[in-house]
């Protein structure tokens, strides 16, 4: 799949419908969430792996309010996945949860979608990699959700093919450190928040670096501990090491949360 004939604002939708947001510093809120399709990295614990990649064979599925479900055409202009947005949404306006894949593939789509939406509120959630893109967006979202990442949950990244920015992702130690810096300064004192997913395989001195890094840069942000949902051969970490994660936040003064994937819990999509 290749975005000839498409827009130079047009991204790959992967789907559109309205749920229960479960993650991050909205938990419970009920939403419209619009994922599109594309991500260069490669989480051992990613729950939507069918996001990375692109192929000719892709469609958008809408799940509107009313009617049942259907498939459009993948490349989507701001102007079309804005109508998808109000056809699902079962009742007033909603905060529109722009998720992934990895949105700040397609920088003109975000920031076309922000003229497209009205006074919805764009939450923008991302994994944090491709900080000179985020500073292009960030002031046409609302809410940032930046994934703090452990080098070693990562498998090498694959760049998507027709990307709509050039900001390579990170592949070394010291460049995710360097992207992780970036984009934590850009979200200091904002409306953001800072997710850290505890797996099973990691140990509690894998998850200083990233708290230090929060707290040199951004040391107002929420931090939201998330509990790995076993997925993928990953395992759920014990409750002792989420608590323990939670305690080194304190020790720093962070502001932290444990929450878990409340949707998953309640069985949503």
């Amino acid at each position: 799949m290749t975005r000839a004939g498409a827009a130079s604002n047009a991204a790959p939708v992967l789907e559109v419908f309205a749920s229960i947001q479960g993650e991050g510093s909205y938990v419970g809120e009920p939403q419209v969430f619009l994922r599109l399709r594309g991500c260069p990295l490669r989480c051992r614990w990613c729950d939507t792996p069918g996001s990375w990649r692109l192929a000719a064979d892709q469609t958008a599925r809408i799940d509107p309010a009313r009617g049942p479900a259907r498939r459009e055409s993948v490349w989507t202009s701001p102007f079309q996945a804005a109508c998808w947005v109000a056809e699902c949404e079962p009742g007033a306006q909603r905060t529109v949860s722009v998720t992934g894949g990895e949105p700040l593939l397609w920088p003109e789509f975000l920031l076309g979608l922000r003229a497209m939406v009205g006074s919805r509120r764009i939450h923008l959630e991302t994994g944090g990699a491709h900080p000179r893109t985020l500073s292009r967006v960030i002031d046409k979202v609302d809410h940032v959700s930046l994934d703090l990442k452990p080098d070693l949950d990562l498998d090498p990244p694959e760049e998507v093919p027709d990307a709509g920015t050039d900001e390579r992702s990170p592949s070394t130690r010291a460049e995710w450190r360097a992207a992780r810096r970036a984009s934590l300064a850009l979200v200091a004192d904002r409306d953001a928040c800072g997710k850290i997913v505890v797996s099973g395989d990691r140990a509690l001195q894998d998850f200083a670096p990233l708290l230090d890094e929060v707290e040199d840069c951004a040391p107002n942000l929420r931090v939201i501990l998330t509990p790995a949902t076993p997925v993928g051969g990953v395992a759920a970490p014990p409750m002792e090491l989420v608590l323990a994660v939670a305690e080194l936040a304190g020790d720093r003064d962070l502001d932290v949360r444990v929450v878990p994937q409340v949707h998953r819990l309640l069985r949503l999509p």
